[in-house]
């Protein structure tokens, strides 16, 4: 708009203009006000042309169906995706953490509470398993739990064979057991017999009976119970596990004595715990013997440090060096030692009497060590192990009831 027109514009507000005047000022303004409707309306009609096209397709979004289906598929896999990175997240939170309290639950102590499951779970298979050893490794794992494993392990002959594994679970202190035996075997041959009630335990002056006795023997062993015909159809060059029951009980250092020169070893004790109704109905039958090892399965506490050094690592961390050993024992001897470890042991299990309801099932812990405790230790069998021909000597001992044959295997005696 030119300057001079606003000028007119302005005069004609004022009334200055003449009638011609007036009359050319409200044409031109008829013009613009043409001018602008025609404006208004080219406007209208480019708007409704650019909006037209998408509300053709889809009067409400503007979307095909298509892309609306792509947008639905898109937000549902976003929502899947977040979902299982919470789920992961948080399961990795809850894996750390219980792992943490998991070690401290069984590592914390001295000594720790791993060390104590690993010695109660020892003594109970050395006392219930006769002639059965399980070196335990252990292995903390999440959410509470802790694994204990090893093979199972007899002696035969003068070697180790193993005849199965062994794995006892913790969740939190709780204890499953899981024995898995090689070849179906269950140690189904760990019978022993109970001399009666009358039997005296034997004196430590009682000789072997003589020459006219032993031939008396000799008339009548064929008359003992047992696997002597099995044992007689093995072969000269094998050794074998056999478990011998007495006819009258000895004391441990009596029993040792009577190995001493015989070309056999000993490896498991029967102890005395009374007469057992509950599995053999009465006849002196003991199927769940309660024993000890020849060879003591010493506890965490019998062990006597003599060197001790620590040496730092890190800013929190150390390593120990320590040195020591456990009591000695004499093979043919210390009985008395002997005993009170066994005593000892059967203490222990009454403190973990969970560990001892798995691992040994059948053994009455409590009845047992009163028994002992009130009548001491007395032994009415053992597991003994050696070549085959000198184990069918024993059916010549006055002593010796009855034996009954386990694990066999080829010469490995070491004379």
């Amino acid at each position: 708009m030119s300057e001079e027109f606003r000028q007119r514009l302005k005069d004609y507000a004022e009334g200055k203009l003449s009638d011609e005047e007036k009359n050319e000022i409200e044409r031109e303004m008829e013009k613009l006000e043409e001018y602008q409707a025609y404006v208004n309306e080219i406007m209208d009609n480019e708007r409704s042309s650019d909006s037209g096209t998408p509300h053709a397709a889809d009067g409400q979004t503007g979307l095909s169906p298509k892309k609306e289906k792509r947008i639905v598929r898109r937000g549902k896999w976003r929502a899947r995706i977040s979902n299982t990175l919470t789920v992961i997240s948080a399961f990795l939170a809850i894996f750390v953490i219980s792992s943490i309290i998991t070690a401290l639950f069984y590592g914390v102590g001295d000594p720790s509470r791993n060390d104590k499951y690993r010695d109660a779970i020892a003594s109970a298979i050395s006392i219930s398993k006769p002639n059965i050893d399980v070196r335990l490794n252990s292995q903390v794992r999440a959410f509470f739990r802790q694994e204990m494993y090893g093979d199972i392990d007899k002696q035969v002959g003068s070697e180790r064979v193993t005849v199965g594994e062994y794995t006892v679970n913790f969740l939190f202190g709780l204890p499953s057991v899981d024995v898995d035996w090689n070849n179906g075997s269950s140690g189904s041959s760990q019978i022993f017999y109970r001399p009666d009630s009358s039997a005296e335990t034997s004196s430590a002056n009682q000789e072997e009976p003589n020459e006219q006795s032993n031939e008396q023997n000799a008339s009548t062993s064929s008359a003992k119970s047992g696997d002597w015909s099995r044992l007689e159809k093995l072969p000269e060059g094998t050794v074998a596990e056999a478990y011998v029951s007495f006819n009258r009980f000895f004391t441990t250092d009596e029993l040792l004595k009577q190995f001493e020169d015989r070309n056999v070893e000993a490896v498991w004790f029967a102890v005395d715990t009374g007469p057992d109704d509950r599995f053999s109905g009465g006849d002196g039958v003991i199927s769940h013997p309660v024993g000890f090892p020849s060879y003591p399965v010493w506890h965490h506490d019998d062990y006597t440090v003599t060197s001790y050094q620590e040496q730092k690592t890190g800013w929190f961390s150390k390593t120990t060096f320590s040195g020591g050993h456990y009591p000695s024992v004499d093979t043919y001897g210390d009985g008395e030692l002997r005993n009170e470890h066994f005593i000892k042991s059967l203490r222990l299990l009454q403190e973990y009497d969970l560990i001892a309801e798995r691992v040994a099932p059948f053994i009455d812990v409590d009845a047992s060590l009163a028994y002992v405790e009130q009548n001491g230790v007395r032994l009415y069998g053992a597991v003994i192990t050696g070549p085959v021909k000198e184990l069918l000597t024993l059916r010549e001992v006055s002593w010796v009831h009855d034996l009954r044959v386990g694990e066999v295997r080829l010469w490995n005696w070491i004379e």
